[in-house]
């Protein structure tokens, strides 16, 4: 395979700083609201702030990769003296969670950086800079990339089943 220069962006949490406003939350799904802007519905978001308010825990998670499978593990860690348990950490939409999938359809959402502005908009809207944008150049190896498409088609295979999805398709594309 070919090397190539790809445009890492990334976003650096500092869960110390978090006080649990939420505003992240409410910036992402306004933003990705159709039309943009025109509803706030937090569980759109690609951003989640876990929280546990007993414990004095907030950590603001992205929206990963799709997983078919649920993880065998449930670790817990303790970090700066508060404890985390492993989903906490975990950016994937899973099957044992609804966390990071679009309520109406159950198709998995991934933070998308709000491609076309300047930053995402959680880190230009955090109150607290608990959420630090970076952009880098880093060589790696060419690999088939799964499209919008195929990542939104995938979950419903897995519930639906390719036959079931394929008839449904075809009934589809014979509408008037």
């Amino acid at each position: 395979m070919a090397k190539i220069t790809r445009k890492i962006k990334t976003i650096t949490v500092n869960a110390d700083k978090c006080n649990g406003c939420r505003t992240c939350e409410v910036m992402c799904s306004a933003y990705h609201s159709t039309p943009r802007y025109s509803t706030v519905n937090t569980a759109r978001a690609r951003i989640h702030v876990t929280t546990h308010r007993l414990k004095n825990i907030w950590l603001p998670v992205f929206a990963g990769d799709y997983t078919r499978s649920e993880c065998g593990c449930r670790d817990q860690y303790v970090l700066g003296g508060k404890e985390y348990s492993e989903c906490s950490f975990c950016r994937a939409a899973c099957p044992s969670r609804d966390l990071f999938k679009e309520p109406d359809s159950g198709l998995p959402l991934k933070c998308d950086m709000c491609e076309g502005e300047e930053s995402p908009l959680c880190v230009q809207w955090c109150l607290n800079d608990v959420l630090t944008y970076q952009e880098r150049e880093e060589e790696v190896e060419e690999s088939p990339v799964m499209g919008d498409l195929e990542m939104g088609l995938e979950p419903l295979v897995d519930r639906y089943g390719l036959e079931k999805l394929t008839s449904s398709l075809i009934r589809l594309s014979q509408k008037d």
